[in-house]
């Protein structure tokens, strides 16, 4: 029998008929009812909704949330390991797109893209003496945290003939590639950077950690990119250094709140570029981190372990059920 699993969002049509033959497809969430086709489900396969609980109150069933993506800060992870629920994560899924999204940033930031576009469409004319540039060669970019996706920009400014800059208190010496110079501390990389791009979870610890001081020691004219989440720049502050024309342009992919309104000020102007979370959302990127997720649902369902249990304290009792329930 194949267990009842719900999506938040809808499976792709062309793995519809490879889902079904796995598991029992229910959902997706609606505008009006986010719970909506949740009865009886065991697992959750979650994209951007808040998983408290609230919502898991609403599915009491529930043995794993697989998140299709890296970060887990829309799950209440103590909530749901004390009810049981295992909670993992796509942490490859995402990796690729992102990491080029977040390069096709620092570009179209660098090369004024947007500035450009538009004085074309005004027809303002005298286009090669008014525009103004960075050339990415020989200047330093500065890698806030160190993951995955930020090994996969640090690749590409490589080859780009950057210098490559990183700063994160959770890795040893030895986790640097040749290549990438390791900050002591913020401050040391914000001073350093060209071009600073955050790759941090963000948490209580992290939220508005790049604000008006951060931005303030970042270099005169530098660029600011963000595809991590949105609640670690304090907007207000990143606003300040661009009208101050203390930096050269941002990038967000990220933004807090999301979607920003249409009035913010951030979308109206030509040195910000914002896309709404969209950096994993290439075709292979979404069949990825999907194909992960439902992976790790199908484990715990199984009664295995999966590879991105981010609650790893709540595998003894699971597996404990589990061995009671083919005991009896």
């Amino acid at each position: 029998m194949r267990p009842p699993v719900w999506f938040e969002r809808t499976v792709l049509p062309d793995l519809v008929p490879e889902v079904e033959q796995i598991v029992t497809l229910l959902g997706p969430a609606t505008d009006d009812d986010p719970h909506a086709g949740i009865d009886g489900a065991q697992a959750i396969v979650a994209g951007v909704f808040t998983y408290d609980a609230d919502f898991m109150d609403g599915a009491p069933d529930v043995k794993v949330i697989a998140r299709t993506g890296i970060g887990v800060d829309t799950v209440d992870v103590p909530e749901a390991t004390r009810r049981g629920i295992a909670v993992c994560n796509a942490p490859d899924g995402p990796t690729v797109s992102t990491g080029e999204h977040a390069v096709m940033l620092m570009l179209a930031v660098a090369k004024n893209l947007k500035q450009s576009e538009a004085d074309l469409r005004a027809g303002a004319g005298n286009y090669y003496a008014n525009h103004s540039a960075i050339e990415l060669s020989g200047k330093t970019l500065g890698l806030l945290g160190f993951g995955r996706i930020a090994r996969s920009v640090a690749g590409v400014a490589l080859g780009l003939g950057m210098n490559v800059i990183a700063h994160d208190p959770h890795l040893d010496e030895d986790a640097f590639p040749p290549g990438v110079t390791r900050a002591r501390d913020l401050g040391e990389l914000l001073g350093a950077a060209d071009v600073v791009s955050v790759h941090v979870p963000l948490s209580d610890e992290t939220r508005h950690l790049v604000d008006a001081a951060a931005f303030a020691a970042m270099r005169t004219g530098a660029v600011f990119i963000n595809t991590a989440r949105g609640g670690l720049v304090d907007h207000d502050a990143l606003l300040g250094a661009l009208e101050s024309r203390h930096l050269h342009g941002a990038g967000l992919d990220v933004t807090d709140p999301e979607p920003l309104d249409p009035d913010h000020p951030l979308l109206h102007r030509h040195d910000v570029i914002v896309t709404p979370h969209v950096a994993s959302g290439t075709h292979a990127g979404k069949r990825r981190i999907f194909r992960t997720a439902l992976d790790q649902v199908v484990h715990v369902l199984r009664g295995e372990r999966p590879p991105h249990l981010v609650n790893p304290e709540v595998w003894e009792r699971i597996e404990s059920e589990y061995t009671k329930e083919r005991d009896a």
